[in-house]
């Protein structure tokens, strides 16, 4: 029976997917005549929530800002060609899988979760997949790593974390799990 737990954040730390939710974002914004420049997609909204950054471009119409949500979520598969894997994260997985459980959690929808991780055949390689849809609260609440750490009865001390951005991080942190932060594509 194991008794260790690492858990990896997905956007930025096991994948790089600012140019898939870019795209995706840009294009669903054009169904309503709005676009967003690259350069402050990349400082501005990348890795953030959308009800976080939306609105700054859409004003603060609820509606559109749904729908944009939920345009972006069907748009994404078309750009997962633009998405680059952290291969030796995965590498670090498939060394530690026989000690460790290995958990999913992430702020992303566990329909565009589910998308890339198909599409790179890695869902497999994890034994719980937490997403914004199993959740309340979003980092930097660490309600998500602490449902990991309960789901497996493993105690902080005993959980590892992966993660890149400032909210995943401090998160991380709130957990009292051991907290590693992956860096190369968001630098």
């Amino acid at each position: 029976m194991k008794t260790k737990l690492a858990m990896f954040d997905l956007d930025g730390t096991l994948f790089d997917t600012k140019d898939v939710n870019y795209n995706a974002y840009n294009e669903a914004l054009k169904e309503y005549g709005f676009s967003i420049d690259y350069d402050y997609y990349c400082k501005f909204c990348n890795g953030r929530l959308y009800k976080e950054f939306i609105p700054q471009i859409i004003g603060d119409n609820l509606e559109i800002l749904e729908s944009v949500h939920k345009n972006k979520k069907e748009l994404y598969s078309k750009y997962l060609d633009k998405a680059r894997i952290n291969e030796e994260l995965f590498s670090l997985i498939e060394t530690i899988k026989d000690n460790y459980y290995i958990a999913l959690v992430t702020t992303a929808s566990k329909k565009n979760t589910m998308e890339i991780l198909n599409n790179f055949n890695k869902t497999d390689l994890f034994d719980l997949i937490l997403t914004h849809d199993d959740i309340t609260k979003n980092k930097p609440d660490p309600e998500g790593f602490i449902k990991a750490m309960d789901h497996f009865n493993i105690d902080a001390s005993n959980s590892i974390i992966f993660e890149d951005s400032k909210p995943g991080i401090e998160a991380a942190k709130k957990s009292g799990a051991t907290t590693f932060v992956a860096i190369g594509f968001n630098e």
